[in-house]
C-alpha cells in the first residue's frame, strides 16, 4: 500500500520529473521541478491557494513517482516526452501529433534524388523544413521536378546494374535518365546545387544565375536551351509573387505563434517565416485547459510542439512571458545548435505582425467553436434526456450493452459494446464465448457474461490497489448497463451486481409484438419513448450496435466449426490443402462433387490425400 506522507518524507532536494497516478494506476499528471521535495509537498499542503483545477487533481492521486535527473533542461525534455507518451488528463495536451514533412536531397547518394520525408535520418542527406502539411511539400516538388529533370527512382545508380531501358518520365522530358549512364555528373550537380538554393529561399539570387545562363545560350545561338531558361525564369517570379514578404531587412528564420482563448478551447496559430516570408502556417488546439493561466498554456504547447519537429528556427515571437522561458530557450538552443531568442514583440514591424497571426487564431477557434457545438449538441444531447426520462442522478459518461445470440443454443455468445460521452469506443468492446449454458437460456448466459466481466474488473482492481500493477481490460465500470432484453433479463444483472456489492443503474428493451423496441424497463417501470426522440434514436443505435457484435462473432464461430467439422477430420488434410481445396472448388459442396481425378491435380494433393478426401464424403452413401 502506497502511503502517501511517507514517501513524501523520502523526496529528494534534486531537480526532476514527477509522475501523478490514480487509484488504477493511470497516469495523470507529469511536472518537472527543481526541487523534488519542495515541488511535490506543495500539492498536498494548504490548498488554499491552488487553483481548481489542482485541487481536483490532488483528490485523485493515489500514488507519484519521481525521475532524478542534472539539471532544468533535461527535466524539462523528460517532462515534454512523458506527457506526450501518457497524455494525462489534468496536463495541457496538445491534440496535434503529427510528424511534419521535410524535402531531403540524397547528397549522400549518386545522382541525388528529391524527395518527401517525415523521419531525419544522419546519413549525409539534406534536409529542408518543416513543411506545414503534405501538400505545401508536394507543390514544391512539383515546382522543382517541372523546372528541373532530375530522377524520382530508387535505383542504386552506383554501376553494378545495367538498366537495359529508361522509364517513362525520360520519354516526356522529366528526366535525364542517369540510369543509362550518358549524364554528366557535374551537370546533374548543377541541377541540385540550384535546388538547393531555391530550397533555402534564394530565390532571387536563382533568376540571377539561370539569366546569365540564359544569355549565354543565347550569346551561343542555342535558343532553344534559352527558351527553356526563360521558362523556368517566368515559373519562379510566379512563385516569389505568391509568396507574402514581411521583411527585407530581416531575413532570419522565425516563427511567430498567437493564441485565443474561447470558453472551452484554447487555438494556438504559428506563421512560420523563412528568409522574410511567410512560408506556411498551422493551428492547433488545445485541450485540458479549463482554470489553466495563457503563460502555462504557452509554456507546454512551445515544449509539445518543437519536441515534435526537428528544425528549431533562430528567433520564436510570443504574447507573453512564462515561467521558465529561460530553461525553454536553453533547450531550444541546444538542440538547434545555436542561440535561440524567444521575444515578447511591444512594437512596430513584429508587432502588427503578431496581431495579424492573433487575428487568424480567433477566426479559426471561431470555426472550429461552431463545429464543436454542433457535434456536442449531437452526442450529448441524447446523453442528458436519456438521464432526464430515467431520472438518473447523473449523465451516464460510459454505457455498456450486452447481448446474448444463439440459433437454437448453438455456439451460444455474448458482446459487450461501449460507449463514452455518447460515442462507440470500439477498443473497449469484448466478446464472451458461453462456456456453462447448454441450450438456448438467454438468461444463464447473461449471467455468466456479467459475471465473467465484473468479477474481472474486480480481480484487476484489487491487482491495481496492492501491486501497483497497471491493467487495462475491465477495471473501468460504466455508468449504466443497457441489457438487449426484456424485465427478466433486467433482474438477472441486478441480482449478479448485488452479490458483488456493486452499485450501477441498469436497464432493458421492451419491444413489442413485433419484435421491435418500444422503451426502457428501468426500476420494474417501463419507460416509453416517442421514436422520432433523440433518446429513441439513441439507445436503437447502442441495441443494433450490440446485436451487430454478437451476431458478427457468432457467424464467426459457426463457420470455423462447420469448416473445422468437414475437413479437419480428413486424414492427411492439413491448413494448406484445406485452402487449395476451397480455392479449387470454391465450397463444401464442390469438394464433395470433385472426381478423384480433379481432387489429384489440386495443387499440394497427392495421390493418397486424393483418396482420403473422395472416400470421406462417400461413407455411408
Amino acid at each position: 500500500m502506497f502511503n502517501i506522507d511517507e514517501e513524501l518524507k523520502k523526496l529528494p532536494d534534486k531537480p526532476g520529473v514527477y509522475i501523478m497516478k490514480n487509484e488504477n494506476g493511470e497516469v495523470i499528471y507529469v511536472g518537472k521541478a527543481i526541487s523534488l521535495k519542495k515541488r511535490v509537498r506543495q500539492y498536498f499542503q494548504s490548498s488554499r491557494n491552488n487553483t481548481l483545477k489542482v485541487r481536483t487533481m490532488v483528490k485523485n492521486i493515489s500514488e507519484f513517482e519521481y525521475i532524478i535527473v542534472d539539471n532544468e533542461v533535461e527535466a524539462l525534455i523528460l517532462e515534454a516526452n512523458l506527457i506526450k507518451k501518457h497524455k494525462p488528463k489534468y496536463n495541457v495536451l496538445l491534440r496535434d501529433d503529427k510528424q511534419y514533412p521535410y524535402i531531403k536531397i540524397t547528397t549522400n547518394e549518386k545522382y541525388s534524388r528529391v524527395i518527401k520525408t517525415r523521419k531525419i535520418l544522419k546519413d549525409g542527406a539534406k534536409y529542408f523544413g518543416p513543411y506545414p502539411s503534405g501538400y505545401a511539400v508536394n507543390d514544391t516538388l512539383d515546382i522543382i521536378r517541372t523546372l528541373y529533370p532530375i530522377r524520382t527512382c530508387k535505383l542504386k545508380l552506383d554501376g553494378t546494374k545495367v538498366i537495359n531501358r529508361p522509364c517513362l518520365n525520360y520519354y516526356i522530358g522529366r528526366c535525364l535518365a542517369p540510369c543509362q549512364g550518358n549524364v554528366d555528373e557535374n551537370k546533374y550537380m548543377e541541377m541540385i546545387d540550384e535546388i538547393i538554393m531555391f530550397l533555402n529561399g534564394r530565390e532571387e539570387k536563382l533568376v540571377e544565375v539561370i539569366e546569365n545562363k540564359m544569355e549565354e545560350a543565347a550569346k551561343n545561338l542555342d535558343f532553344e536551351n534559352a527558351a527553356k531558361y526563360r521558362d523556368q525564369i517566368n515559373s519562379l517570379r510566379v512563385i516569389l509573387e505568391k509568396q507574402k514578404i514581411v521583411s527585407t531587412n530581416n531575413l532570419t528564420d522565425q516563427d511567430i505563434i498567437g493564441m485565443a482563448r474561447g470558453v472551452e478551447n484554447i487555438c494556438i496559430q504559428v506563421f512560420f517565416i523563412r528568409n522574410g516570408k511567410i512560408m506556411g502556417r498551422e493551428h492547433f488546439f488545445i485541450s485540458n485547459v479549463e482554470n489553466t493561466e495563457r503563460a502555462e498554456i504557452l509554456s507546454s504547447f512551445i515544449k509539445q510542439f518543437y519536441l515534435g519537429t526537428a528544425y528549431v528556427p533562430k528567433e520564436i515571437f510570443i504574447e507573453e512571458d512564462f515561467e521558465d522561458i529561460d530553461v525553454v530557450s536553453k533547450w531550444l538552443s541546444e538542440k538547434r545548435g545555436s542561440r535561440v531568442s524567444i521575444r515578447i514583440p511591444k512594437r512596430g514591424e513584429k508587432s502588427r505582425l503578431m496581431e495579424m497571426v492573433r487575428k487568424n487564431a480567433i477566426d479559426t477557434l471561431n470555426q472550429y467553436d461552431q463545429s464543436v457545438i454542433i457535434r456536442k449538441r449531437e452526442e450529448e444531447e441524447p446523453l442528458e434526456e436519456l438521464a432526464r426520462v430515467m431520472d438518473l442522478d447523473e449523465v451516464p459518461f460510459r454505457i455498456e450493452a450486452f447481448d446474448i445470440s444463439n440459433i437454437q443454443g448453438v455456439e451460444p455468445v455474448g458482446s459487450m459494446v461501449v460507449f463514452e460521452k455518447g460515442v462507440p469506443k470500439k477498443s473497449d468492446y469484448r466478446r464472451f464465448k458461453i462456456k456453462t449454458v447448454i441450450g438456448p437460456d438467454d438468461y444463464a448466459s447473461m449471467e455468466e457474461v456479467i459475471k465473467r466481466r465484473f468479477r474481472r474488473g474486480l480481480e484487476e482492481k484489487e491487482l491495481i490497489k496492492e501491486n501497483n500493477i497497471k491493467v487495462k481490460g475491465f477495471s473501468v465500470f460504466p455508468d449504466l448497463i443497457m441489457i438487449d432484453g426484456g424485465k427478466g433479463q433486467v433482474n438477472v444483472v441486478e441480482r449478479i451486481l448485488f452479490q458483488m456489492n456493486i452499485e450501477i443503474p441498469v436497464c432493458g428493451l421492451v419491444k413489442d409484438e413485433h419484435h421491435n423496441t418500444r422503451g426502457i424497463i428501468y426500476k420494474n417501470k417501463e419507460i416509453s419513448l416517442e421514436k422520432n426522440s433523440t433518446t429513441f434514436r439513441f439507445i436503437t443505435r447502442i441495441q443494433d450496435e450490440a446485436h451487430r457484435f454478437a451476431i458478427s462473432y457468432h457467424r464467426s464461430l459457426r463457420s470455423k466449426k462447420i469448416f473445422k467439422s468437414v475437413l479437419d477430420d480428413i486424414k492427411g488434410i492439413g491448413d494448406k490443402r484445406k485452402k487449395a481445396l476451397l480455392k479449387t472448388f470454391g465450397s463444401i459442396e464442390g469438394i464433395k462433387k470433385a472426381s478423384m481425378e480433379e481432387l489429384k491435380d489440386v495443387e499440394g494433393m497427392n495421390k493418397t490425400a486424393a483418396e482420403e478426401v473422395y472416400n470421406f464424403f462417400r461413407k455411408g452413401s
